[in-house]
């Protein structure tokens, strides 16, 4: 018996969603494969006795969710395949009731707003003239360099001053790291499931990337050793607290090794500590054990507020102009207006006390999380800003998806992060932090529900 075309007394309520879900079932069941073409929305809808609106809106679901695709003059096509681009979280806007869990972002309440506005009142009463009309770098900036060295500090970093850059988040502080590591055609390795700007990026600069086999402590030292051992590797990209795919905290022994093996190679090192200070009784960073090698960045954005985009790069003395002259020509400098907002706010506590609230925000609901779904098992780490769900027996990970998204809930597969072509451990990413606390405790239902049934489980609605 086959799946697709459906017959149409297999379609429930509302049908525009079931259908959306057999074609998805005929994908994961190998009936539909990519490229294959699909029935206009008028013979599909006169075939199975439905209305145009009805087929139409479940082909709008599927284009939404990436399974399917549109192309003007030829017609409709199954898309079940992956880009090296594709972000795991929504590129389009909000539709109807979706619990959006694809974006990892802090928790969000009308107190930041205010808290923004005040500092933006008081801004405007004793604005430096610097923070405005300076092209110069040394001049516009020579102040935020105390609070900066304050912040590091707190994330377990006492690093100086001629090591440092200001950036404009963690996103420009990763690109000047890399185009300073690394030239074109050099090899840079780094977790199997990491970060998913890193192959885009890369590519972009020309760089090779190898993603390395990972356990529950993060990247295999053995791994790195091999793959150092075969190739002439330039740099190692880390993300070990807490904010890797998989919510994996490398131990401070297993830092140890990595740090080891980059010296016995001659291996610089990249980490992404971008959650800053957010995880309790964390171990030191690997900077801190590695400094003559080590390119370290973090920010306020994803601790603190989404919008605060202020973050620190430092590095090895030796490499400080190189790095300097690549923020030049990618950024210029971190705007300094917004970091003089965020220096005030090291300052005067505020950023400290905004950090506090997320912690205890956050811890909440990793425990409101991990009741919800029980039994079924999943990573995580403290005060973290997502779960890692391996895939329940049965599940694919497009399936997976798929269900929850008709469900209107949205997450971030796997396949997103994935930076080895050989090796990968399906499972889905559910971001905590962007919603309200019901939405997170309803989506988080539909998810256990889904956890717990069979991969062709009956329609599940809120």
């Amino acid at each position: 018996m086959t799946i697709w075309p459906p017959n149409p007394s297999d379609l429930r309520r509302p049908v525009y969603r079931s259908l959306a879900e057999t074609l998805i079932r005929a994908v994961n069941a190998g009936e539909l494969r990519d490229g294959d073409r699909l029935p206009t929305h008028r013979n599909l809808a006169y075939d199975l006795g439905l209305s145009v609106q009805t087929v139409s809106r479940a082909y709008d679901e599927l284009i939404r969710r990436g399974v399917i695709a549109g192309e003007v003059g030829r017609g409709t096509f199954v898309k079940s395949g992956r880009s090296d681009a594709q972000t795991p979280f929504l590129s389009e806007g909000r539709y109807g009731e979706l619990i959006d869990f694809s974006m990892l972002k802090p928790v969000f309440v009308p107190m930041h707003l205010e808290t923004m506005r005040r500092a933006l009142t008081k801004l405007g009463t004793d604005l430096p003239a610097s923070a405005i009309s300076s092209f110069r770098t040394s001049g516009a900036l020579r102040n935020y360099t105390k609070p900066a060295l304050k912040w590091l500090k707190l994330c377990g970093l006492d690093q100086p001053s001629q090591g440092l850059l200001l950036t404009n988040g963690n996103t420009a502080a990763m690109t000047v790291a890399l185009m300073t590591v690394a030239n074109p055609g050099d090899l840079v390795v780094t977790e199997e499931l990491g970060h998913h700007t890193l192959r885009p990026l890369s590519r972009y600069l020309g760089l090779r990337i190898q993603g390395l086999e990972i356990d529950a402590h993060g990247v295999v030292p053995a791994a790195f050793a091999k793959a150092c051992e075969k190739s002439t590797v330039k740099a190692i990209y880390l993300m070990p607290t807490g904010l890797n795919p998989c919510a994996l905290t490398m131990p401070l022994e297993r830092r140890k090794e990595l740090v080891a093996v980059a010296r016995r190679h001659d291996v610089l090192i990249i980490e992404n500590d971008a959650w800053g200070p957010l995880q309790p009784n964390r171990p030191e960073p690997i900077a801190a054990m590695a400094p003559e090698r080590t390119f370290y960045f973090t920010s306020l954005t994803k601790c603190i507020m989404p919008g605060l985009r202020f973050g620190f790069l430092t590095m090895p003395e030796t490499y400080q102009s190189a790095a300097a002259n690549r923020q030049l020509v990618t950024n210029w400098m971190v705007t300094p207006l917004m970091a003089e907002l965020a220096s005030r706010w090291i300052t005067d506590g505020t950023a400290e006390y905004l950090l506090k609230w997320q912690m205890e925000a956050l811890g909440e609901r990793n425990k409101r999380g991990a009741a919800i779904l029980g039994n079924v098992p999943f990573n995580s780490s403290p005060n973290g800003m997502h779960f890692w769900l391996p895939m329940p027996g049965g599940w694919t990970e497009d399936g997976f998806v798929a269900h929850a998204r008709l469900n209107s809930v949205a997450l971030a597969p796997g396949a997103s992060f994935k930076l080895s072509d050989s090796v990968h451990k399906p499972g889905v990413r559910i971001c905590l932090g962007a919603e309200t606390t019901e939405a997170l405790e309803r989506g988080l239902t539909v998810i256990s529900r889904l956890a717990r049934s069979n991969p062709e489980p009956p329609l599940l609605t809120l």
